[in-house]
């Protein structure tokens, strides 16, 4: 049951990168948007986290 809810949490943090970055962030350049989204699926909970606090544009 854990690893389920943990694993719906990962998807969901990798889909909202991904979504993040190819409609919100605009303004990254085409090659930092293939960074953040492979960051993101290679690395989960982690590339989401760091894609938060490293590559989101502040308002």
């Amino acid at each position: 049951m854990l690893s389920t809810i943990w694993s719906l949490i990962v998807l969901f943090s990798v889909i909202w990168v991904v979504y993040d970055v190819l409609t919100q962030n605009t303004g990254l350049k085409p090659i930092m948007k293939v960074v953040w989204i492979l960051a993101a699926l290679l690395f989960g909970i982690i590339g989401a986290i760091a894609y938060y606090f490293l590559g989101k544009k502040k308002l």
